[in-house]
């Protein structure tokens, strides 16, 4: 509505009736109603809603009948057997993260796949090892089952079988919990846990776990005899004990891992940068898998060197076993840690493939799948399994189409397992660990983010670093639960301190930005306006008041209790007969007045002149930006309305709200009019929820933009064109429209500068 102010209207907020207020509620109770409706409907049984169910949970009944058999097939058992070839020697590689004879990767590459062929949703992805969450799970294996003998291998023959047997009990339960932790996180459907680990934290996570992964093999490549840490600062403690026994490195193992690590990353270069001329990756782990073993047989290795090799892989299954409690209890907090990692590495790695190839994937559903894998492979004696960057670029590489390719890839390895297992047992372990790290490459080559996020955003570059230092000083668990805390608390850093700004009007338009990135501003005179980009909380509402006082250039607090002692001066001189006022302002007939600036104030005095000015037991007005009596002195101010932008403060606490509103009153009490632009409904309602308005602070300082506020300050405050009108075009007035957010509800306008009503 128009509400007049001297001989001009200005917008007011609008007023609604008793009866538009309840016809609004009657339509918020119609689709209450019918939301009511939808969810009976919902939740009647019906085909179809049975087969969603279905679907939802096995997602295989939805993707294997559409199955393109003659456009498919072909690429996927390519697929398939190039993987499956792959996740053979990782799996073995990766069993001597874990601390326990290789042949139990081969379980921890085949039991995972055959269940996400049944309840995954990415059809790219190559569940099974990982090397970062082997080394987790190794980690807790050492803690569990320490060393009791000087043999720090526990697939060596003269390590003790108890200790080896305890050891694949360890990782076998470890594995279960984990699979159970992953299960409920997914029939809990909070597979949103991903959103707190961000890319930066993920990148800095896997790079510091592949540091962990080196150090961890150099005992094998070198054959040396290093005891396990698991505890902080373990990864310095093994690089002392390599170092003090480096004159025992076993010269045969040094030289093949060298040359196999050359080898490995020189082809896979080759595989990188010719891919696109390639009809498949050259699978050189294969390659020199064959060679290597070969040459160990022939050549008879393990007598002439002393080297040590995978030995005695037995044929077919181990029976299934129930884990050990006890370790559940023992090893909670690990389960918990791999869980996370392990869905986050997956999800990361199909939600890749899911946009280049532009079909959905369910987070949720994922943890099903990892959680009932997991659990599977627990219980056949495997260890936890993820998904391997390499592994999964091979099988999307080769021509992979669905999980047809993984489940081709698990006969692979089921061969090897129930077959030719045998051809491996004179192979030397530190060729596995040199495949383990030709498969590091992308990992380790991460440090190159470092640079690229500190051009784009230092707090991001912060958190890469840290991430980084606490993995590798702390260990991977604790490392990565002091990343999450320092991750987080970046976040109370970026808001506790937001870059508040003051808006100008860039070249005459409806546009306001920051008056210190343009050259031609226009502020409105009297008038200024303040972004804050941040929400406002318990943490930063001191920073922004600070930050809103640097900006207009003075406290109104300490106008208020200013203008409060010189109204109480004035009072004794009016009430003494010393004071007379004439229409060029105050006489003082008295000699001097006493200041009492410098006084100190007790608790009610200060309470007094924090009070509204009140000036109805004059006779007069007073303009406290004139001249006042002899020794009576107050900062004068020029502004008359502030406008504060809240479109970027998307909440504000209970704490915030009381400060907030102690600012505003601080403005209204000193005549300085406080529009807040930008907010939404939501933003408002809780304002009305917890009893932010008052006679004072009113609901009709909201509007939705800076626009519709300037241009209501400029009726309000009787601007005239010639003074200041930057809206002003070559008619000597012109139409516009102002949006007012009165309260709750949106109203339109059509007003005219200038125009009498």
């Amino acid at each position: 509505m128009l509400e007049p102010i001297g001989n001009q209207y200005v917008v007011a907020r609008p007023v609604y009736s008793a009866n538009a207020f309840a016809e609004e509620h009657k339509k918020k109770d119609r689709h209450h109603k019918t939301l009511l409706d939808h969810l009976k409907l919902c939740c009647r049984c019906s085909s179809r809603k049975v087969k969603e169910i279905v679907f939802s949970l096995l997602p295989i009944a939805s993707w294997l009948p559409e199955y393109k058999l003659k456009e498919w097939l072909l690429s996927d058992i390519v697929s398939g057997i190039s993987t499956g070839l792959v996740a053979v020697l990782q799996g073995l590689a990766f069993a001597l993260l874990v601390n326990i004879p290789p042949a139990y990767g081969l379980y921890a590459a085949f039991f995972p796949v055959i269940v996400y062929f049944f309840f995954g949703t990415s059809k790219h992805i190559s569940v099974g090892p990982f090397p970062v969450l082997s080394m987790m799970v190794g980690a807790a294996v050492v803690r569990l089952a320490p060393d009791d003998s000087i043999s720090t291998d526990p697939s060596n023959n003269s390590t003790d079988d108890s200790l080896t047997n305890k050891r694949i009990m360890v990782a076998a339960s470890v594995t279960f919990l984990t699979g159970i932790i992953q299960l409920a996180f997914g029939i809990l459907r909070i597979g949103f846990v991903v959103i707190y680990l961000s890319e930066a934290l993920i990148s800095a996570f896997t790079t510091a776990a592949a540091l962990h992964v080196v150090i961890s093999q150099l005992k094998f490549m070198l054959q040396l005899t290093v005891p396990a840490h698991t505890d902080p600062f373990s990864i310095f403690k093994v690089l002392e004990s390599l170092f003090t026994q480096i004159r025992k490195t076993n010269i045969a193992d040094l030289v093949t891992s060298v040359i196999i690590v050359v080898i490995v990353f020189v082809f896979k270069e080759i595989n990188e940068r010719f891919k696109a001329k390639l009809p498949v990756p050259i699978p050189i782990e294969l390659i020199v898998t064959v060679i290597a073993a070969g040459l160990s047989y022939g050549c008879n290795f393990q007598q002439r060197f002393n080297v040590s090799v995978i030995g005695k892989m037995e044929k077919g299954f181990q029976a299934p076993a129930a884990p050990d409690t006890q370790v559940f209890q023992d090893a909670i907090g690990d389960c918990f840690t791999i869980a996370i990692v392990g869905f986050v590495v997956a999800f990361s790695v199909a939600s890749v493939y899911s946009l280049k190839y532009d079909y959905r994937i369910d987070g949720s559903q994922e943890l099903i799948a990892f959680g009932l894998g997991n659990i599977v492979t627990g219980s056949f004696k495997g260890f936890a399994g993820s998904t391997a960057l390499s592994r999964s670029a091979v099988q999307e590489s080769t021509g992979g189409k669905t999980q047809v390719a993984g489940i081709l890839s698990s006969v692979i390895v089921l061969i090897v397992i129930v077959a030719i297992g045998f051809l491996l047992e004179p192979l030397q372990k530190s060729v596995l660990s040199a495949l383990a790290l030709g498969n590091l490459k992308g990992m380790l080559m991460q440090f190159a983010e470092i640079g690229r996020l500190w051009k784009k955003d230092k707090y991001d570059c912060l958190i890469w670093i840290m991430t980084f230092i606490f993995a590798i000083v702390l260990g991977l668990g604790l490392g990565l639960a002091a990343s999450v805390a320092f991750e987080l608390l970046t976040i109370v850093f970026r808001t506790q301190f937001p870059k508040c700004t003051t808006l100008a009007n860039i070249g005459r338009s409806n546009i306001y930005k920051n008056r210190k990135d343009y050259s031609d501003m226009y502020e409105p005179e009297g008038v200024k306006i303040f972004r804050c980009p941040a929400p406002i909380y318990f943490a930063n509402i001191g920073f922004f008041k600070q930050k809103l006082i640097d900006a207009i250039g003075f406290s109104p607090l300490r106008i208020l209790r200013k203008r409060n002692k010189a109204l109480k001066k004035i009072r004794k001189l009016q009430k003494r007969g010393l004071l007379q006022v004439t229409p060029k302002g105050f006489i003082c007939t008295a000699d001097g007045v006493k200041d009492s600036d410098d006084e100190e104030l007790d608790n009610n005095q200060i309470e007094e002149l924090d009070q509204p000015i009140d000036t109805t037991d004059l006779p007069f007005q007073i303009d406290w930006n004139a001249d006042l009596p002899l020794n009576i002195t107050v900062p004068k101010i020029s502004l008359h309305s502030l406008i504060l932008d809240f479109s970027a403060v998307s909440f504000l606490d209970v704490s915030s709200m009381r400060g907030l509103k102690s600012i505003l009153k601080d403005f209204v009490r000193i005549k300085v009019d406080v529009y807040i632009v930008g907010t939404d409904d939501d933003f408002i309602e809780k304002l009305s929820r917890c009893q932010f308005f008052d006679d004072e602070v009113k609901d009709s300082i909201f509007f939705l933009t800076i626009h519709d506020a300037v241009l209501h300050i400029l009726m309000k405050k009787d601007y005239s064109a010639s003074k200041f009108n930057p809206y002003q075009e070559k008619e000597d007035k012109f139409d516009f429209t102002i949006n007012t957010n009165g309260g709750l509800r949106n109203r339109e306008y059509q007003v005219s500068i200038g125009q009498k009503f």
